[in-house]
This record gives structure tokens, sequence and C-alpha cells, in this order.
């Protein structure tokens, strides 16, 4: 199948854009893998602080013949989504010794959950906890003692973080290595539902407390579509997981086959033998846009737009949301998956999930087929299913047809023509909306602005019956620079009760809203953000603002804007207090969100 026109005209813009950069970094990964495997360099001294605790291992490590795989984790016990990762080193050293090899720890790095801090101080943490991880990850692999990586990451800055320190050690294989979902439990339009019920004072915190429970009731990723579930599909759809590994459960025979296989996968990559595939081989331009097209087809996460754009530049390639636009322009919405439906990843899994949209993409000339990835050469490797039988792993043809079509549907009969996610952009800047979770009559809201510049005054607001009207909040001072740009997810269930009532609702902020985004448009990632002077600082009560999610505008009916002070408003208290002094360092020099919101680079 020819490749589509768009597809093909973005990606080229994409590679002439990038030329500097990227060529700049090709030529340093050419350097770094010019001096060989990295522990020949070290002095004896060197290696034996390296070896002096891996026990049987010693030998081979000294003898220096084997190769060394570096594992780099993201275990905690309190995240259910990373719990899993507590056993996965020994499985992973154990895998390499019978091929020869030796593993090990490299380091650990933060992994924080943005649902535990919604609406909490700890949230304005959140964004940079992904350079955090960069950051913590390279000091991890920078003892030069290691032939590959594996990387366990699962959630929302966590996958984003780990890749770009991929990146910057782009002359080593890497093998990203999932937990998995947890199993199905109350179903997310159920717990939605209680949420709701709870924010209009209908039931109780114990009622409450019940419901979530019950969806969120053991190891595993949360079962909604948002950002860790948006981030698993990217690293099929870009090379970095091995085929069908994204949404198999944890503690099952198969996903320990996968462990142990994308161990060896990894080290067999590596430098010392003979298919050497070193991760600045595989993310390119043509697999970055292979991931927005997987971005947009599936209806994921609005986080994306910020991570890929700093994921790419760690590699020197430059996106620009005009790239996202164009190819949502294109790409057909083939899941419908919580929130923008009723089932969870189990659900879409079962219905044939990553391996058929990636078969119908590529057979529909939306993917770009020839690209490297961990299982080889060309993209046709993940139209298959890993199966464990035996006591033996192999992958066999994924399904040609969707097993249920109110999940997942083929790319000429989609949900919707165009992807999920819409670039606005008018007289209140550029932002983003997630429109596949929200119904096409709800996508246009023209109303009176509410502005606000934290969201305890929302909700205050709501609870007085302030809102209780066609309504544009206006949430403002919520961008990198401000205060960390915080998700604020925490507001869905008050406005989708407004909308509940008949009311015309739309949020506009320089804030976040994440995978999460519901049913009420939401703008969000307006930029430039209120504290550069962007046209949001200048919005007052009862200005009009025009929410077009159907046209891609975002504007602010009123004359004398330009001729309006910016509002100042008072950031200090959000400035200290759960670390947040710490981070002072990143507010100053964190870039813009259609920058990728990282304090890496110029």
């Amino acid at each position: 199948m020819t490749l589509n026109s768009t597809i093909e005209r973005v990606t080229e813009r994409i590679i002439a854009r990038s030329e500097g950069p990227r060529g700049q970094y090709l030529a340093q990964m050419a350097a770094a893998r010019a001096k060989g495997p990295a522990r020949g360099h070290l002095s004896c001294s060197g290696q034996a602080h390296a070896y002096a605790a891996s026990g049987d291992d010693k030998g081979r490590l000294s003898a220096g013949q084997s190769g060394n795989l570096g594992i780099v984790t993201a275990y905690n016990d309190m995240l259910s989504a990373h719990q899993p990762f507590e056993g996965y080193p020994e499985i992973i050293k154990a895998a390499v010794r019978e091929i020869g090899g030796t593993a090990q720890v490299a380091g650990g790095v933060p992994a924080m959950c943005d649902g535990v801090t919604q609406g909490e101080a700890g949230m304005e943490l959140s964004l940079f906890s992904r350079d955090v991880i960069a950051l913590s990850a390279a000091v991890a692999l920078s003892h030069n003692t290691f032939d590959a990586a594996v990387f366990l990451g699962v959630c929302d800055k966590i996958v984003p973080g780990l890749v770009i320190a991929a990146q910057a050690f782009g002359h080593l294989p890497a093998v990203f290595l999932p937990a998995g979902p947890m199993e199905s439990g109350l179903s997310n339009d159920e717990k939605a539902k209680v949420r709701q019920q709870f924010a209009a004072g209908e039931v109780g915190r114990e009622t409450l407390m019940a419901a979530e429970m019950a969806a969120y009731h053991g190891p595993g990723t949360c079962t909604f579509y948002g950002t860790a579930n948006t981030n698993q599909m990217l690293m099929e759809f870009m090379g970095l997981h091995l085929p069908g590994a994204s949404f198999v459960s944890p503690n099952t025979p198969l996903r320990q086959a996968l462990t142990r296989f994308g161990a060896q996968k990894a080290l067999s990559l590596s430098a010392l033998g003979a298919e050497y595939t070193p991760t600045c081989d595989i993310l390119d331009a043509r697999a970055f846009v292979n991931g927005i097209v997987g971005l947009n087809a599936t209806g994921g996460s609005t986080n994306l737009l910020i991570h890929l754009v700093a994921m790419a530049r760690a590699g020197g390639i430059i996106l620009d949301w005009e790239d996202f636009s164009d190819i949502s322009d294109v790409t057909p919405l083939m899941a419908r998956v919580y929130p923008n439906g009723l089932a969870d990843v189990n659900h879409f899994h079962a219905a044939g999930g990553l391996g058929y949209m990636i078969g119908d993409l590529l057979k529909e000339g939306f993917l770009h087929p020839e690209v490297q990835t961990v299982a080889g050469q060309g993209l046709e490797h993940y139209t298959k299913d890993p199966v464990y039988a035996d006591g033996e792993l192999s992958w066999t043809q994924g399904p040609a047809a969707s097993l249920n079509d109110r999940i997942l549907r083929p790319s000429a009969d989609p949900f919707q023509p165009t992807g999920g996610l819409k670039r606005m952009s008018g007289s209140l800047g550029t932002a983003v909306m997630k429109v596949s979770a929200v119904a096409p009559e709800n996508r246009i809201v023209e109303a009176p602005a509410r502005v606000f510049s934290d969201q305890a005054s929302v909700k205050a607001a709501f609870k007085a019956g302030e809102l209780n009207t066609d309504t544009v909040v206006v949430l403002r001072f919520q961008g990198p620079k401000a205060n960390g740009m915080p998700e604020l997810h925490s507001l869905t269930p008050l406005l989708s009760i407004l909308q509940g009532k008949g009311h015309k609702v739309a949020l506009v902020t320089d804030g976040r809203m994440s995978g999460a985004s519901g049913k009420v448009p939401a703008a969000i990632h307006v930029s430039p953000e209120a504290v550069d002077s962007g046209p949001i600082a200048r919005v007052q009560d009862g200005d009009m603002i025009r929410v077009d999610g159907a046209a891609g505008t975002l504007d602010i009916l009123a004359p004398d804007v330009e001729a309006r002070a910016d509002a100042k408003p008072e950031l200090a208290s959000a400035q200290w207090g759960t670390g947040r002094e710490l981070f002072a360092m990143f507010r100053n020099r964190v870039s813009a969100a259609t920058d990728g919101a990282s304090i890496f680079g110029e």
C-alpha cells in the first residue's frame, strides 16, 4: 500500500526541519559507538568496584567476554502499575545468564502517580518529574559498564523520561519492559457516575471510597485509556516493546515469558553480536510519525503532545504541534476506550488490540512500514500476538478483523474520520482538545468567561451555585513556568454535572487535563501561558469566549484585550511545600508547552 500523502509530507517536513540537530545527534552517537564496549575502558579498580557485589557473575564480568545488561527500574510498591517490577531484576538476571550474559540493576528512578496527587500540591511536581527521571536514568547508565539496557516503567511521566535518557545513551540498544494492566474491576463508567454523585453531594465519602477501591483493586496499570496506557501503545507503534507486550496482565506466565525474552533480546542487540540495533537507529522521524498516528487512531492522552515533542528533541528531531494537527486530520479514530467509550484496555486488547490496529493502518498506508524495531526490520512484526504454550514463547498472526466493533473498528469504517486530538488556535493562543471524548454536539461552546487562578476557587464557585449557567471556566497561571503545569482532572466531575444540567460548559487553561480528559470540552496547554504574557492573562469575567473543537479555534470575543494589563497572580504560596521549593530552577528554565515543557535544550 502506498504511504498516505499527508503522512509522507509531514515526515519529510520533520526531517528537513530537523536536519541540523539530528545530524549533530547522530554524529555524537557514532562517536560513542566507535569507542567500543564501555567496560574495557574502565580501570581495574573501577571494574572491581562495579563487580564487587555481583556474586557468581563476577567471573564473567571481570573476563569481559560476555554482555552486561543494565536494568533501569521505576519500581515502587505504592503504585499498582509499578509494583509488579519488584521481581523483574531476578527474572532478567536469570534469563541473560542462560545466554551467557550478566545483568545488574543500574539504578532506580522516581515514579509518581497523578491519580494520587490530583488536586494536591504534589501535582505541581508531576510534569517536572519526567525530566528528573531522565536525569536519574542518565546517572544510572553513566558508569559505562553496560552493553545494552532494559527500562522498567509504565506511567505518565516515567516512560517519556526513560525514552529521553535512552536517547542520551542512544548508541546502546534498549528494550522497554512493561508490567501490564490490572484486571478489570468496577467499570469506568460506574466509577465516573459515583464521582459525579459525590461532587453533587448525593453520596458520601464512604460510597466514593468503595467505588474507587473496586476500580483500583490490584497490581497493574489503571485500565482506562489515560497517559499510562497511551505510553504503552506508543512503545509498540515506535518499536521499543516486544510485539503484543503492552496489555498482557501482570503475574501471568505470558507476562513472565515476555520479560525473559525481552531481556535476552536486549543483550542480543548489543555491539558484541551480529544484530547490533542501537536506540538511535530505531527512534528516527518515521518512528515518531508512527507514534503520532497511533496517538490519534486510538484517541490517546493529550499529555503526549508535550511528551512526544520532548522525547523527539532528545534525539535531534523537532516536532511541531502543526505536525500533530495535520496527521490528526487524516488519521481515522479506530478505538473507543474509556474515557472515549465504555470499554477498558483489557476489552480493547481482547477485541484485537494494537496488533489489529497496526495491521490495518499499515495496509491502508497510514504507517511507515520499513522502520527498525527491537523485533527486527519492519513494523509488520507488530501485527502478531505473543503466545506462551508448552513452555515456549512464540508469535502468531493477529486477527484480520475486529472482534468487537463497538470497541475497535477498521480504518475504512472508523468511529470518526479524523483523529482523537484537535489543535486549537486563535486570539487566545494555541491549545489542544481531546475531541474523541467529547460528543459532537458539545464541541462548540460560546459563553461568558469565569476567570480563576486556582482550582480551589473553581470548586468553591461551583459549591456556591455560581456556575449554574452557560460558562467557559478560564483557569490560568497553571502553566509550566507558573506552577509546574498540574493536571486539573479533579475538575472533571463538577464540570460534567454542569453539562449534565443542560448548560454549555467548557474549560480553557494553560494547565493540563491528562489522558483522562472527559466529556466536557477542554482547551488545554494554552500557550503562551499567563505568566509569559499570553492573552489568557488578559481575560476578564464576562468576556465572551468561543471554544470550537470542530473548527479548531479558540478566541476571545472582546475588542480591547490587547490594551489591557496582564493579571498578576500571587504565586509565592505555590512555590514552597511538598518539595516545590526545590524545583524553582525548573520553573525558571522550563520551555513552553509547545516546545515540550522541558528543562533540556536551549
